[in-house]
């Protein structure tokens, strides 16, 4: 009898690596924010506060970010002796021969890649050209072992490869797809296994290589008919290795999965945050789960009482139950991106990794002894074959005639394990050719009932089993077929020009080839069988799309009716010459590279052609850049900020969702229409500091008007919601679900129309502001103007005068401050000229108010009347809230009303009242004065310096003013000293002047130096005050040069650089006159002074 080996408790070894810049973050000038002081440690530097480092330590952390260069054949290594760069080699040593060691020693082993969309998950795990990745090198070095094994042995070796996709699985080992996806079931011994999934013999490692090449086929191709990314999706590959000892039956089994997970980005919480409709759909249901176990299990770990570890939610979680806190020794790859713009990305990644690392798995030996009859068959199988190598699940555990009955004995892994081994049958023709043009996308394989076996334990129901040897045969009869179809396609890639497909995934690139023969071909959906097409079937390709020509040595595409197609970013109407290297886009986001003719080729590396490449060219060609989406260039050192720079980034990635989401919605006839717009939340910002932009979709309905606002994540959360729809449509659905599961609908809302600012320097003063200022939207343009009023008064309401104007704002500081913000009327609502039935509101919040005010809904009228006043108190005015009037604006912000939705309100009960019922501000008196809010120089742009330094010499000025103010008070003081002296000398006639008093002027005089310096006071007050309006308007022409945007036509380019120009001048006339203005009335003031008090000291 056979012991229980005793299960090793291991933690879920994690390791780290850090990839270089990719081209996109290197022309956008991105900042390195991941160090690697050790082995062991990485850290991460918060852009936006370099102080802030996070430090995280796991098992291993592999710097693969710069320090190398190519050897000759390509491979990526160190480049010199100091450089502590990381290779695929190196990351192989560490984490692949541990899976091997544990795959020989019988332990179930896997590997988890995780990571956001680009950080290098299958890079690390497949590898890129010469570079290969830990899966290629592990099953490599797992047959060069097996080769330098003795005789005594039989080493077995089956190969598995699926996707899981929207909670579907897909055997990419099978050209066949079944509605619905492969089945999940649940056996006591098995665990959870994959009903019907296809498992192939192996016998070394070029059979692995032309598998994993077809089931790349297969993936690529699916992702290109659903219009899935495979970012997405999870690849999992499923090795079964079993040694059985010919001398006594002993068996050992391993499996080892290797797991390339979807983009971690796709997990995020607030992916529907504001969203009606659940969060995610399926598409992110599996990272959500694994993120939910990961999180319980390593609360598990901590000793917190956890009741249940969730591993049904999902089909991820259901198949890796054995992974993660199983059966299993697990290692986890977490990649990260060095850049500053993706540093919440990366950050969540570390945090993740450092989760699961504190998982324990309880891993063993999983052996058995097989029964002397079975023995003695398959030694005799495998005497007259050899040393043969075949794929098989492990018999079952119940059945007498195969196995030894033993209360010791362990059942085979749980895991990936397949119900249905189907071994390919023989295929006349490994090609779909259709007149001139082949697609060589996939080679079918059948699977006929009497070549499977069950492996379904639980009843201990025994089918007819095939011979080992036969196994081997049919398996090698089709890899023979494998071998001329491939020969046969490389031939064709030499002589014939085709297409090659590109895809986000750069595993996936250059996977699907399209040959053009000579004559014309059209390009078709696949339900076609005209002679003459190319069978293809990719979101909006139209029943005839687009005709190929070979004639006379050139290669032209001609469009049909109105069917997209760009070619290097631009659309084309008319027949088109290719040239080679030509960049294809049909339909919305399904992107070619040309290989032209051979005559035409040269040694170009077309590797630099990847998908980014294609978005990249495509933005441009529509006029998106950086200083396109900002108005102005924003730079710090010469290179763009990291927010403006993660900005342009999730422009362009989302332009060919939103091009997507179009299509799927002309397609399936919802009559929506989706447009990517930059909101400047400078326009939301009180300072007008331009510190952040957030790219959001605007949506309109063509045929209600109805308008809608969707946040980035929104917008993402929904586009997984369409293609579920879209997918039912596919699969021959109407595509119509209820209203209120509809992701092309919501219920009708509020929308923000644009902002207006109104500067409060002049209420500092107790000057009245009348302005008229433009409501500006998220592209910079006039959305309304806005007539406002905001008036300094008494607590009865009643206005101040100029005789009430301060000269200087700390005068006011402790005291009671009243004013009254009256909104008058707006002018030219475009919102409401595009649709009559329309309204408005407008909102706004001054300083430390809980809520926004709205004001009463209006609705049909172009130029709508508001006229509503609101008074204001701030009871003890803080030194807080003076520096806020003086350097704040009022933001008052436009609201679209649509016709059904609810009208926007505030609540009296969210406010202090005063007796008078006014509303009270400054409720909280702090002395942290403003610090902690003002932006640094740097994130200010150079014209708001300009401003603020000028704003530094009115402050300079205004110290002047005080020091005359103290001189006035003075002589002020010694007059009325006067005054009361000669009240005191009545008795005995007029007695003669000494001292002092001899000195001074007659009460006349006294009375007219009083008149002198009020009518003094009042011409500064004055001057202070058209100053004051004349930096309002300065700061109104400011904003607008914050949003004048670059135009969409070329032509449209000079006119625009020279009204540019001519803003800028005005702008500078502005500032300096209303200086010059404000100086030489001070100086003008200042020298009536002096001479005011030079003539009364003579």
């Amino acid at each position: 009898m056979m012991k229980m080996p005793l299960p090793s408790i291991d933690h879920v070894k994690v390791a780290v690596r850090v990839r270089p810049f990719s081209q996109r973050e290197k022309n956008s000038g991105s900042k390195c924010v991941i160090s690697m002081h050790s082995k062991t440690t990485t850290a991460i530097q918060d852009p936006k506060n370099p102080e802030n480092v996070k430090t995280f330590t796991f098992d291993l952390a592999y710097w693969s970010h710069s320090g190398f260069q190519k050897d000759k054949d390509g491979v990526l290594i160190s480049a010199d002796a100091s450089s502590n760069f990381s290779g695929q080699r190196d990351v192989f040593c560490d984490l692949g021969r541990g899976i091997l060691d544990n795959a020989w020693q019988g332990y179930n082993a896997t590997l988890l890649a995780y990571g956001q969309t680009g950080s290098g998950k299958s890079y690390s795990m497949i590898g890129f050209g010469a570079n290969k990745g830990i899966i290629p090198n592990v099953c490599e070095e797992l047959f060069q072992a097996i080769e330098n094994q003795g005789k005594s042995q039989e080493y077995q070796v089956t190969f598995s490869m699926l996707e899981i996709y929207n909670e579907q699985v897909r055997d990419l080992l099978s050209s066949t797809k079944k509605p619905g996806g492969l089945k999940i079931r649940e056996d006591q011994q098995l665990g959870f296994y994959v009903d019907g999934l296809t498992s192939v013999p192996c016998e070394n490692y070029t059979q692995i290589e032309r598998l994993m090449e077809q089931g790349t086929k297969i993936r690529t191709t699916a992702s290109t008919n659903i219009n899935a990314s495979s970012s997405r999706s999870h690849m999992v590959i499923t090795i079964q290795f079993k040694q059985v000892a010919l001398d006594n039956g002993l068996t050992k089994q391993s499996s080892i999965n290797l797991v390339d997970l979807a983009g971690s980005e796709r997990q995020k919480s607030s992916g529907s945050e504001g969203d009606r409709l659940r969060e995610g759909s399926r598409v992110n249901l599996s990272l959500t789960s694994l993120g939910n176990v990961i999180s319980a299990l390593a609360d598990v770990a901590m000793g917190k009482k956890v009741l249940h570890i969730p591993y049904r939610d999902s089909i991820l979680t259901k198949l890796l139950q054995s992974a993660l806190g199983g059966n299993s020794r697990t290692t986890l790859i977490a990649t990260i991106s060095p850049a500053d713009i993706c540093y919440e990305e990366t950050l969540s990644t570390l945090r993740y990794a450092e989760r699961a690392k504190r998982i324990r798995n309880k891993a063993v030996v999983n052996t058995w002894k097989l029964t002397r009859a079975s023995r003695t068959e398959e030694s005799t199988s495998c005497l007259e074959h050899g040393n043969s190598i075949m794929a098989e699940q492990p018999p079952p555990l119940h059945n007498n005639n195969n196995c030894e009955e033993s209360e010791q004995s362990l059942p085979p892994p749980a895991g990936l394990n397949s119900s249905w081994v189907e071994l390919p049958m023989n295929s006349s023709n490994g090609n779909e050719k259709n007149g001139g043009l082949e697609h060589t996308c996939c080679l079918k394989h059948l699977s006929p009932p009497e070549v499977c076996f069950l492996a379904d334990t639980q009843h201990g129901s025994r089918v007819p089993r095939m011979d080992w040897a036969h196994q081997l045969e049919l398996a090698r009869e089709e890899w023979g077929q494998q071998f001329a179809t491939i020969a046969h396609e490389q031939q064709m890639m030499k002589t014939l020009p085709h297409l090659l497909n590109v895809n986000e995934d750069p595993q996936l690139t250059g996977v699907l080839k399209f040959f053009i023969h000579a004559g014309t071909h059209s390009l078709e959906p696949p339900d076609k069988h005209a002679p003459h097409h190319l069978l293809l079937e990719v979101l909006r390709i139209a029943e005839r799309h687009a005709s190929f020509a070979n004639l006379d040595g050139q290669v032209t595409v001609t469009p049909h009716s109105k069917c997209k197609v760009f070619m290097n970013g631009v659309p084309i109407t008319t027949k088109t010459r290719l040239q080679h290297l030509d960049r294809i886009i049909l339909g919305s986001n399904s992107a070619y590279l040309y290989i032209g003719l051979p005559s035409e080729r040269g040694g170009e590396d077309v590797s630099r052609f990847d998908y980014e490449f294609f978005q990249l060219e495509r933005a441009a060609a529509e006029g998106v850049s950086v200083d396109k989406l900002t108005g102005v260039a924003h730079s710090i050192d010469g290179k763009s900020d990291p927010i403006v720079r993660a900005v342009f980034q999730d422009y362009v990635k989302l332009m060919p969702l939103v091009a997507e989401a179009n299509q799927m919605s002309e397609e399936l006839r919802k009559g929506l229409k989706l447009e990517l717009k930059v909101k400047n939340l400078a326009s939301s910002d009180s300072r007008g500091y331009d510190l952040q932009k957030e790219v959001m979709v605007k949506v309109t309905n063509h045929w209600s008007h109805s308008v809608w606002i969707w946040s980035k994540a929104k917008f993402i959360n929904r586009k997984f919601l369409m293609e579920e729809i879209y997918q039912s449509f596919l699969d021959g659905g109407d595509g119509h679900v209820a209203q209120e599961s509809d992701p092309f609908w919501d219920p009708v809302e509020v929308v923000h129309l644009g902002s207006a600012h109104i500067w409060l320097q002049s209420l500092a003063y107790c000057m009245k502001s009348e302005e008229q200022v433009e409501f500006l939207n998220c592209d910079g343009l006039e959305e309304a103007v806005l007539h406002v009023h905001i008036t300094p008064c008494s607590v009865t309401g009643q206005e101040h005068g100029e005789d009430d104007v301060v000269i200087d704002p700390l005068e006011l500081l402790g005291k009671r401050i009243d004013f009254q913000i009256h909104i008058i009327q707006c002018f030219g609502v475009k919102w409401l000229k595009e649709d009559t039935k329309r309204g408005i509101q407008l909102g706004y919040r001054i300083y430390d108010l809980p809520n926004p005010l709205y004001t009463k809904a209006v609705w049909k009228i172009v130029n709508p009347q508001i006229e509503e006043t609101v008074q204001f108190a701030a009871l003890h005015a803080s030194l807080e809230f003076l520096n806020y009037l003086q350097t704040n604006a009022l933001i008052v912000d436009l609201w679209g009303l649509q016709e059904g939705c609810a009208e926007l309100s505030s609540s009296q009960q969210d406010f202090v009242i005063t007796s008078e019922g006014h509303i009270v501000l400054d409720t909280n008196i702090t002395s942290d004065v403003m610090g902690a809010g003002q932006a640094t120089s740097n994130q200010i742009s150079e014209l708001y310096l300009k401003l603020f330094k000028l704003e530094q010499e009115t402050d300079l000025l205004r110290n002047i003013n005080r020091a005359l103010r103290e001189e006035n008070l003075f002589l002020k003081q010694s007059l009325a000293r006067i005054g009361s002296g000669e009240q005191a000398r009545k008795p005995s006639g007029t007695p003669k002047r000494t001292g002092v008093a001899a000195q001074l002027p007659p009460a006349k005089e006294i009375n007219q130096m009083h008149a002198r310096r009020a009518n003094y006071d009042g011409e500064l007050a004055k001057a202070l005050k058209a100053f004051y309006q004349s930096m309002n308007m300065a700061r109104g022409q400011f904003l607008r040069l914050r949003h004048h945007k670059l135009p969409d036509d070329d032509q449209m380019l000079r006119p625009f650089i020279r009204q540019q120009s001519q803003m800028f001048k005005d702008f500078g006339d502005l500032l300096e006159s209303s200086l010059w203005r404000l100086k030489n009335d001070v100086a003008l003031l200042v020298k009536k002074k002096r001479e005011f008090l030079s003539h009364d000291r003579e």
